[in-house]
């Protein structure tokens, strides 16, 4: 069964985050567009990559009214440790969630059992709690922050305009499409 328009489960957690260790759940999401980004694990070789372009990209998705978190089986003690001994995550200011038990990553259908490791999944998530778009990837796939806020700009559109959706590619401002009988067979 897909996560799609499915609610978040319960959850609580321990996130580095701008110098501090703070709690973070379900209720801290709620009301507010969340973007979960999961990777396999803190000192590794892709994740600093990818962590390092979502913070490239994190005051855009700021401007947007989108908190990002991240999400690896590590400890919030080692997300620190490794925010300060990595030039590529000290540039890390959103949340970084630490998940020892697991439990986070398994709600989110990512856990690779065997490993103790999560996959690479990003996971939009509305104000109600319902996941809008998700994404899982190889583990030896990086994914592109870019392409990230263009969906999500997707995603905050068609919340706000119900009844239009958005085309392959669609940047912000474009047209968008209102599906109809008359549209069909004519694009």
């Amino acid at each position: 069964m897909s996560l799609i328009n499915t609610k978040i489960k319960p959850f609580k957690a321990t996130a580095f985050h701008n110098g501090k260790f703070v709690e973070v759940s379900d209720e801290t999401v709620a009301g507010k567009w969340a973007v979960f980004v999961f990777y396999p694990a803190d000192f590794t070789f892709v994740c600093p990559t990818e962590l390092e372009d979502l913070a490239d990209h994190y005051a855009e998705f700021q401007r947007l009214g989108v908190e990002v978190y991240s999400v690896s089986t590590d400890t919030h003690f080692a997300h620190k440790a490794w925010h300060d001994t990595s030039e590529a995550i000290g540039k890390v200011t959103y949340p970084m969630i630490g998940d020892p038990t697991q439990a986070l990553t398994r709600n989110f259908d990512v856990l690779i059992e065997e490993e103790g490791l999560a996959l690479r999944g990003t996971f939009v998530v509305n104000p109600e709690g319902l996941i809008k778009v998700l994404e899982i990837h190889d583990n030896g796939i990086g994914r592109d922050a870019s392409e990230l806020l263009r969906k999500v700009k997707a995603a905050l559109y068609i919340a706000a305009h119900p009844g239009e959706v958005c085309p392959a590619k669609w940047e912000e401002g474009a047209k968008t499409l209102t599906p109809s009988l008359d549209l069909v067979g004519k694009i």
